[in-house]
């Protein structure tokens, strides 16, 4: 068996960690998940000597709930941080003062923690509010006008951000659309992309130091906006891409005509329909160019990190908060449709020590406190929804969950939904509208939505009383939407919570139903 991550560094020191977190980035823009033509070698190289996961999503398409859920080592019912600031609807904006974090557990004992660039998880309490060093911003886009920003392109006399060649269409009432990408008339350089990679490696070096003079390991993660739209970088990486090149995903072929109403309105308001073609596809080359950008300031991370000796003694892992539409279905950005451009993403564990390889277990985001609480030797049960991917990344054969159960609360529009995906099928449920149900084999794009077909009524049913029965396990109070539209099994309790009906669901010590009278006043 391969050297576990613990016996790869000297037995009085802890494994640092260090975390490359992108936002809104497609799995598929990478090389090492099947990409051709993008230029990623820095999350290549990390996967070539690492565990790449072939099937790894987000607990929930939308960057404050599944930055939480990091965090917290919760699903996002039970945070309860449901939608980003920006489009909140009532729900709280921020997580509460004495939430247990991964973060402050290692702060509490003994290491250094730092977070760099995007923390989006609140707005009035910050990463070092749960225990975090480091200089980061709570919205979703760069903070191009924060001061310590506005005072590293005055310093290297950097011009201002300025952008040109817009992408954007028409709303349906005719207003100028969302910004979908521009040109940065600004160097390599000065982009806000560099800047958190100098202000990275500046505390790399920091923590580095520490290390060397008490042993003190670190955990650090650098924490991008990018390549979230708009995709807007200088000339390099802009006309990187040609966007003859680029094939349109095969779901731009969606007509919405068996799907939920939302999905059509969330398309307008993408102005999908209002773009050519031709605009389509030099969208998505101008992303490419994005990813290739900030893998490369991956890579001036990584080149820090083993000139400070620490290559061997680190454990790097990449991930993404979700993925981006770029088009699929019609749409851009995320929101409420449970498709695999959105929740299916990249996620990589590199732990020295451990053999490269590839698995396909159904993991999420949601899996990395409890596997960075076993990567310090602590106890990782306070991640009440996260189970330690360590196994897995030491090659050994585990059981593991063969479904991936993900919510989604609203973003843009108030929507809630919950998803269940295995292997061969994947159920949504939608209360306000219709239900999804698809044969990722036959139908691996998601186009045909088969939930009414009678013959495959039986899976169907199957995955529904699946998923039934993991909501009310897990306290996620979705369930009772399910309880009394859907076909989701016997059930063994008043549907109503009434408290009042002493003829309900009754059963016996053997699981048999009993009938009205038989166990009256009984629950």
């Amino acid at each position: 068996m391969p050297a576990t991550g613990a016996d790869a560094v000297a037995p009085d020191k802890k494994m640092n960690i260090l975390m490359l977190m992108t936002d809104q980035h497609r799995a598929d823009t990478l090389g090492c998940y099947g990409n051709p033509i993008c230029q990623t070698p820095t999350i290549d190289s990390i996967a070539e000597n690492g565990t790449r996961f072939s099937q790894w999503y987000t607990p929930t398409a939308i960057c404050t709930p599944a930055r939480a859920s990091l965090f917290t080592g919760y699903a996002p019912f039970r945070h309860k941080l449901l939608a980003n600031q920006e489009r909140n609807v009532g729900y709280i904006e921020d997580l509460p003062a004495d939430q247990w974090t991964f973060t402050q557990e290692l702060r509490d004992n003994g290491w250094n923690c730092g977070l760099v660039g995007k923390w989006h998880a609140g707005t009035v309490r910050t990463a070092n509010d749960f225990g975090m060093d480091g200089l980061n911003y709570p919205g979703w886009h760069n903070a191009i006008d924060h001061p310590d920003y506005l005072k590293y392109l005055e310093d290297n006399g950097f011009p201002p951000y300025e952008i040109t060649d817009r992408y954007r269409g028409t709303f349906p009432n005719g207003e100028t659309g969302n910004l979908l990408a521009a040109r940065l008339q600004q160097p390599v350089e000065a982009t806000f992309e560099h800047y958190l990679a100098n202000k990275t490696i500046e505390m790399m070096e920091k923590y580095a130091a520490d290390r060397k003079t008490t042993g003190q390991p670190f955990f650090l993660l650098a924490s991008y906006s990018g390549p979230h739209l708009p995709y807007v970088i200088p000339d390099e990486y802009f006309d990187m891409y040609d966007p003859a090149d680029i094939r349109l995903p095969a779901s731009v072929a969606e007509d919405f005509s068996d799907k939920p109403a939302i999905q059509r309105n969330y398309s307008q308001h993408w102005a999908f329909d209002t773009m050519s073609e031709e605009q389509d596809r030099k969208l998505i080359a101008i992303y490419w160019g994005y990813v290739t950008m900030v893998d490369m300031e991956f890579g001036r991370i990584m080149d820090a990190m083993r000139r400070l000796g620490l290559a061997d003694e680190t454990a790097v892992v990449f991930s993404s908060d979700h993925g981006e539409f770029t088009g699929s279905h019609r749409l851009h950005d995320k929101g409420p449709a449970m498709y695999d451009d959105i929740y299916h993403t990249g996620g990589i564990i590199h732990v020295p020590g451990c053999a490269p390889q590839v698995r396909d277990e159904f993991v999420t985001l949601l899996d990395l406190p409890a596997t960075f609480l076993d990567l310090a030797g602590l106890d990782p049960s306070p991640a009440v929804d996260s189970r330690s991917l360590m196994p897995i990344a030491r090659g050994e054969d585990v059981e593991w969950d063969p479904y991936v159960l993900a919510e989604f609360h609203g973003h843009h529009f108030p929507v809630a939904q919950r998803m269940l995906r295995g292997r061969k099928y994947k159920l949504v449920v939608n209360p306000e509208s219709r239900n999804e149900f698809y044969d990722l084999e036959a139908d691996p794009n998601e186009l045909q939505n088969r939930y009414e077909d009678p013959l495959l009524r039986r899976p169907r049913n199957e995955m529904l009383h699946i998923l039934y029965t993991r909501l009310r396990d897990r306290g996620d109070n979705f369930y009772h939407w399910m309880s009394s539209m859907y076909e989701v099994g016997d059930l063994d309790y008043d549907p109503t919570m009434s408290g009042l009906d002493e003829s309900t669901y009754h059963h016996d010590e053997d699981g048999a139903q009993l009938g009205a009278g038989d166990e009256p006043g009984a629950f």
